[in-house]
């Protein structure tokens, strides 16, 4: 009668659980941002004011903040207007705006970039729904 010893095998799996548990949360990309508690919550003014970053359908990226807001920037200099204000004001709120046919993937490597240069949380505009 031949019989097979498991335990190795079990020691193995187990060392390979503990690694994958450590390396997953690793592995894991993503943007930080601070979500609301309820849906729709309507955000009241603070006393600092507000920087609004607008991506528009074609991908433009515009900036509330600086010379003109209503010429568009590009990634640099984005970040150097963020980081440039948040060593001024720290706790200066970031809202972006995303134009409804714009990729979801340019408004979130917007947020990656305001991220990047130091912004802990940011507020995503929406419009309320029509009735």
């Amino acid at each position: 009668m031949s019989e097979i010893n498991v335990v190795p095998y079990i020691d193995v799996m187990l060392v390979l659980l503990i690694i994958f548990m450590i390396t997953a949360p690793l592995i894991t990309q993503g943007v930080k941002i601070d979500l609301p508690q309820a849906p729709s919550e309507v955000i009241l003014p603070s006393q600092q004011e507000s920087v609004m970053v607008t991506v528009d359908d074609s991908g433009a990226i515009y900036i509330d903040y600086g010379d003109d807001p209503n010429v568009a920037v590009d990634e640099q200099t984005l970040t150097n207007r963020v980081g440039g204000l948040l060593t001024y004001r720290p706790d200066t709120q970031f809202f972006v705006k995303g134009d409804r046919n714009v990729a979801y993937g340019r408004v979130v490597a917007v947020m990656a970039i305001l991220q990047g240069a130091g912004v802990n949380g940011i507020g995503l505009v929406t419009e309320p729904p029509e009735n």
